[in-house]
């Protein structure tokens, strides 16, 4: 039941500010809490259309797409975050995509 106050909550913030983009980014995770997949990839989309390099929400969307097997896309967001990683020279975060991306791999 919190989880549903917290999106309940984070969606009324977002009335008055729609573009925020921790507010999306939180709601996406809240919504994955949920298994509200199709709710969580909007938000997620939206935070990367408007910060086209917010790292974290590529992570996010290539494990919401992993945990619901679609492999293929989960890959592409993965290594869409890779380049977006290595474009701000983030070590720690091409680290992460990377391994993700081996994971995920090497799990086919």
């Amino acid at each position: 039941m919190k989880h549903l106050n917290r999106i309940t909550a984070l969606i009324e913030m977002l009335k008055n500010q729609p573009e925020d983009l921790f507010l999306n980014y939180a709601l996406g995770l809240e919504h994955i809490s949920q298994r509200a997949y199709t709710e969580a990839e909007t938000q997620f989309k939206k935070v990367i259309s408007h910060k086209a390099n917010h790292l974290a929400a590529y992570y996010q969307l290539a494990k919401l797409f992993e945990e619901q097997q679609k492999n293929d896309d989960a890959l592409f967001y993965y290594k869409l975050g890779l380049e977006k990683a290595q474009e701000e020279k983030d070590n720690k975060t091409i680290s992460e995509f990377k391994e993700a991306i081996f994971l995920l791999d090497d799990s086919e």
